[in-house]
């Protein structure tokens, strides 16, 4: 292991606050869906607009790549900056449509080497590197590591990168000091968020943070 302090600190979050059951959703597309929607907001939030979207029976690819962007933008208000979501949406449910309509959820998506995968959801305008591997880890369980502005956040204070070091460059510092699982990514990951949320926000609560002397 490159950098055992990175391993360290997963298992002390594991420890002190256990499995945190990523990423709720009762399909693929439901996740795949979530991932485009908790961009710059809350789960909390994301939820409302899975919600609006079940109570009209519209969960599926062949009904939601059919509604209009500005009905869908009005669904997927509580999520905020809901226009360019639901455009961004849009943009992926038309690219899974014309690739995978065929089918149910997304199972010869599922087939696809990883990188090809990831190539193939990068090349759809408004789908960047975080949801494209959110998508990968969450919907089609792939070891790939999720950067997000927390992890950024926590890391940087940490001393292990600078905070507007690249994307690719924090993704292989993970990857190079974790085992490459599948299990790990996801819970790491979530278990970030949650430090975020509970210690390590905006202006930081290091009092009682399970990793102040890490």
């Amino acid at each position: 292991m490159k950098n055992n302090r990175i391993f360290k600190i997963y298992k002390r979050l594991y420890a002190y606050y256990g499995p945190q059951f990523w990423w709720p959703g009762d399909t693929r597309f439901e996740i795949v869906v979530g991932a485009v929607l908790t961009q710059n907001t809350a789960w909390r939030n994301v939820e409302k607009a899975i919600r609006n979207l079940k109570a009209k029976n519209l969960l599926t690819l062949k009904k939601l790549v059919r509604l209009p962007v500005t009905k869908l933008a009005e669904l997927i208000r509580p999520t905020g900056f809901y226009n360019l979501k639901a455009q961004r949406l849009h943009n992926l449910l038309v690219f899974l449509f014309q690739n995978y309509s065929q089918e149910t959820d997304l199972v010869s998506m599922n087939r696809l080497p990883t990188q090809r995968l990831r190539k193939d959801l990068l090349s759809v305008k408004g789908i960047g590197e975080e949801t494209a591997d959110s998508i990968l880890l969450y919907a089609f369980n792939r070891p790939v590591f999720v950067v997000d502005a927390y992890t950024r956040r926590i890391f940087s204070r940490h001393h292990c990168f600078s905070y507007k070091t690249p994307y690719s460059e924090i993704q292989r510092f993970f990857v190079q000091s974790l085992p490459k699982r599948t299990k790990i990514y996801n819970e790491y990951h979530a278990l970030i968020v949650r430090l975020a949320k509970d210690h390590c926000k905006k202006v930081p609560v290091c009092n009682n943070c399970p990793i102040f002397n890490y």
